[in-house]
């Protein structure tokens, strides 16, 4: 992020552009120098920035201790407001076309961490070490929402945020920008503060002097930019430059026989900011471009990466006009003008969720989520919240239409999964939603009154997951647990090789989580820790992630409290119902011998079978204990239920992996004896079942009726008749028949 190699630069090169301040005295000083301003001093905070420094605590591979994150966030807050300052948070609402491919090489770079997480995760049964630490998936999405509830101004851009945050200090005089982004050392905005060394304890962190700055590489505040752009940003990437970087250390050097104390990184700044005083025109105060002989594309491409830095009121000098002010909406058309100024509201604010960019700017965005691209059983949660998300595309955008029509528009979908190279968007179109009538119109849901708008709300809302069944529990169950409940049984519908074992699992976390003390939630102890756990644990985190959304788009029939995973989730927990449910423990024991749980568990799993029965669909018995290959001996409730294992080599028990394979293979098979042929599930032709005795298979003695790697599920449909298809781009294409409607996108 930020401008290449700057920062370290001053740390290394110029340590005295790097000065240790107390925020408190900061404070004191920059209310003695506005006495006219009666508000607290002001620090505008780079949220996206923080999220690595505020999530600290111990467990992140299972999906979040979400309960713990929030104290620790109140925790951070509290000191801040006690020393007097007051805190503004920034997040990003989009990504800039112009930084997309810098985006996608950045999640491509995370995807290949995950996998080391999985390899070390598959090999030791525990969590790596922070060398290899990953956010839980969700984490910048639900950040915004726990820092509202905490009663903080937050806002979510509907730009480049870093551009949106400097704007905002210059505008409202504030004490300073804390981040982790060297971009606002280019920005003549507030002083930049690092989050990275700040010291909560004592308040005291590190802030980098552009004035001193400047002082040490002879150039003015307001040639930064071009400086930025020249060392590579992510507007203009390093590869861009790298001829002109060249030749301007190659003149340096020739100029400066004593090479510089500092590193080569040193050596390369201080070199290109010689070029940027001698391509200056000291009369005109202008950069004289067409002295480095750049093409007119590069030219250009400069000139847009050295606008990007200038604020309003601060003159652009004959840069040309490369505004990236917000336009006119990608589907205004779709939705009424109240609509539209409700959605950017929202949006700004960091109430909504998702509609503003379905509306606004006809594109969607999912970062990395923790998943193992070498599991061949369980379907990425992309394509697993797939058909949610077109219903929500539909109930957006289609209504008075029936989703017949070709012309109507498709969504761009840039979501992150194995497999996926990032180089284009998946075109993703809208579903109606199955309600008796015509779609309901936003403004309805939104800004209609009475008890039959407030039941449209509800219905909309659970047809969007395909659980209309479960409205008869609403006001009779908490909030919480009907959310849960809809996003468990729609995984269900969704997943065909998710088991009742994986069912009892999200269930009985449901219904346990809201008795749990943080202490007791931080206490909870895992023996092992399993891969598919922690797949499914990240999936119901997106999962939530998709009801908020939807339930914006429905005008909230559920409080947005229902729906956050500080309230309904804690992975710890979820793991360890995981581990109990597949090792065979009863009902009693799954529920902590808590009757009323085990009443609530017991009701809530009859709702959830009767929901997928009536939808074709037939949960079975498919215990998994961990994989052979941990190194950590499992507890005795394992050594007891599974002490069978394989008793063949290690290439028969492969080929026979094979033979029962992952929902790969299953898929591949249906697909033949439906006409569609043979499927690729990734790029390359990757195909392929367990591989190497990565998944441990109990031995079929074991259980009677556990053949061939797993029950057969006769309720599953042919493939033909669920409508998947493989595109030539080898993107999955899997949904059930049930759960995606014919039409557009089917």
């Amino acid at each position: 992020m930020g401008v290449k190699g700057l920062q370290s630069f001053m740390e290394r090169c110029c340590p005295d552009t790097c000065v240790t301040v107390d925020l408190r005295e900061m404070a004191r000083q920059h209310v003695a120098q506005t006495p006219a301003n009666t508000s607290s001093p002001t620090l505008v905070v780079d949220g996206m920035a923080c999220l690595c420094h505020w999530y600290r605590c111990q467990d992140w591979i299972c999906g979040g201790q979400w309960r713990e994150y929030m104290d620790l966030l109140k925790s951070w807050v509290e000191a801040f407001i006690s020393a007097g300052i007051r805190l503004v948070f920034f997040f990003d609402g989009v990504v800039e076309e112009q930084k997309r491919k810098e985006w996608a090489k950045r999640r491509r770079r995370v995807n290949g961490e995950i996998s080391k997480v999985f390899r070390h995760l598959k090999g030791h049964g525990e969590q790596p070490g922070r060398a290899l630490f990953v956010l839980p998936s969700g984490t910048a999405s639900f950040t915004r929402f726990a820092l509202r509830s905490l009663g903080q101004e937050v806002f979510c851009s509907v730009r480049e945020a870093d551009y949106e945050i400097a704007r905002y200090a210059l505008q409202h005089n504030c004490m300073g920008i804390l981040g982790q982004d060297s971009d606002f050392i280019i920005y003549d905005s507030a002083p930049y503060l690092s989050v990275a060394k700040l010291r909560i304890d004592t308040l005291t962190t590190v802030l980098y002097d552009r004035q001193r700055l400047c002082q040490t590489i002879g150039l003015a505040i307001h040639q930064l930019p071009l400086l930025a752009c020249l060392l590579g940003n992510d507007v203009v990437s390093e590869e861009k430059m790298m001829n002109i970087r060249n030749n301007a250390m190659a003149t340096y050097r020739m100029n400066k026989p004593s090479p510089h104390s500092g590193a080569n990184q040193g050596q390369v700044v201080l070199a290109v900011s010689h070029l940027v005083s001698s391509v200056w025109d000291r009369e005109e105060e202008e950069a004289g471009l067409l002295s480095l002989n750049l093409s007119a594309p590069l030219t250009e491409l400069l000139q847009r990466g050295m606008s990007s830095y200038i604020l309003p009121g601060q003159e652009a000098l004959q840069w040309g006009d490369f505004s990236t002010a917000s336009s006119a909406a990608v589907f205004e058309k779709h939705v009424s003008a109240e609509i539209l100024k409700a959605c950017r509201e929202k949006h700004v604010a960091a109430e909504g969720f998702m509609v503003y960019s379905i509306v606004c700017e006809g594109v969607i965005e999912c970062s990395n989520t923790l998943e193992d691209e070498e599991d061949t059983e369980l379907l990425p949660q992309a394509f697993v919240l797939k058909a949610c998300r077109q219903r929500i595309y539909g109930l957006v955008l289609l209504h008075g239409h029936d989703g017949s029509n070709v012309n109507l528009p498709a969504m761009k979908e840039w979501f992150v999964y194995p497999g996926n190279p990032l180089q284009e968007p998946d075109m993703v179109h809208p579903v109606p939603i199955s309600l008796t009538g015509d779609q309901p119109s936003l403004d309805l849901l939104w800004f209609g009154t009475g008890p039959e708008v407030s039941a449209l709300r509800l219905n909309s809302f659970l047809s969007i997951f395909d659980c209309q069944q479960l409205s008869d529990l609403h006001g009779e169950v908490e909030d919480s647990l009907l959310a849960a409940l809809c996003l468990i049984t729609y995984i269900a519908l969704q997943v065909n090789t998710l088991s009742q074992e994986d069912v009892d699992a999200y269930l009985s976390q449901a219904v346990c989580v809201r008795l749990k003390s943080t202490q007791e939630l931080q206490h909870i102890k895992l023996p092992v820790l399993c891969s598919r756990a922690v797949q499914l644990g990240s999936l119901y985190i997106r999962g939530l992630g998709h009801l908020l959304g939807a339930n914006c788009a429905c005008g909230c029939p559920l409080p947005s409290a229902a729906l956050m995973p500080w309230n309904s989730f804690d992975g710890r927990l979820f793991h360890s119902k995981y581990l109990l449910a597949h090792g065979g423990a009863e009902k009693t024991v799954l529920l902590e011998s808590d009757s009323s749980c085990l009443n609530l568990f017991l009701r809530l799993r009859e709702k959830l079978t009767e929901t997928c029965r009536n939808r074709g669909r037939v949960l079975q018995s498919r215990p998994k204990p961990p994989e052979q290959s941990h190194k950590t001996t499992p507890g005795p409730r394992y050594r007891e239920r599974h002490s069978g294992g394989p008793s063949e080599s290690d290439e028969n028990w492969r080929q026979r992996g094979e033979n029962t394979g992952g929902w790969r293979e299953r898929e591949e098979m249906r697909g033949r004896r439906s006409g569609y042929g043979n499927r690729e599930w990734q790029r390359g032709g990757h195909r392929g079942g367990m591989r190497g005795g990565q998944h441990f298979h109990p031995h079929p003695e074991s259980y009677p009726n556990f053949q061939d790697g797993g029950h057969r599920n006769t309720s599953h449909r042919s493939y033909q008749s669920r409508g998947g298809s493989y595109s030539s781009r080898g993107r999955y294409q899997l949904a059930p028949r049930w759960s995606q409607p014919h039409g557009p996108g089917t």
